[in-house]
């Protein structure tokens, strides 16, 4: 048998970790903040304006879980990464809720999913090798931002559709949640240059999400 090399064993462990994150059914799974909710009748236009809607949301999710699954990979400190993978849980549960309404909306998720989750992950272990507190300041202007998406969303939805909104609040909850945390384990504030940047990233993947 050929003996591996530290590039075939470091090949290895992403490629579990990349499986790993595909396999998005949560261990311990919260219910979703929609059971319950009156589900009111939309027209057509409003059916696949909340379906595109939720596909962005839900391919936000799919980075985001990525990202903190990238960044829990390479955390040094046990904590960091405890609480990483703890957060990487919470998107979990983000994920199905997303998914479950898109399917209620007759909706399908982003066929650009799976490029995205791998792309976020390498953003995820560059930026948790910088330094732990580079990682958390990563998390924390992350979630800043997809709070402030989650906002944008919550005006656009139709009035109607309760039943998204509710999952929209809860998962604007956790992630300010999300963005406290970081903040208070350490996180180093982001220059304004990438942040920046993360915002233009942010609106190409909520454009092409929105069609594809």
């Amino acid at each position: 048998m050929r003996k591996l090399s530290s590039k075939d064993r470091l090949i290895g462990r992403f490629d579990k970790l990349v499986r790993t994150g595909l396999d998005f059914t949560p261990i311990d799974p919260r219910p979703s903040p929609a059971d319950g909710v009156f589900e009111a009748p939309l027209s057509e236009q409003q059916r696949r304006h909340s379906g595109s809607l939720m596909r962005i949301n839900h391919s936000g999710e799919v980075c985001a879980q990525a990202l903190y699954l990238g960044q829990a990979f390479v955390a040094r400190d046990k904590a960091i990464k405890h609480s990483l993978q703890a957060a990487s849980a919470e998107e979990s549960d983000h994920l199905r809720w997303c998914r479950e309404r898109l399917r209620e909306l007759n909706s399908r998720p982003s066929l650009l999913n799976p490029g995205w989750f791998v792309g976020s992950v390498a953003i995820g272990i560059s930026a948790a090798m910088v330094s732990d507190a580079t990682s958390l300041g990563f998390v924390e202007e992350t979630e800043r931002q997809v709070c402030e998406h989650l906002d944008g969303h919550l005006d656009q939805l139709p009035g109607a559709d309760l039943r998204s909104r509710a999952i929209l609040l809860a998962m604007r909850e956790d992630e300010a949640r999300h963005a406290d945390n970081a903040n208070a384990r350490g996180a180093k504030a982001m220059p304004r240059a990438i942040k920046y940047l993360m915002k233009v990233q942010a609106r190409v993947m909520t454009s092409l999400a929105y069609r594809i």
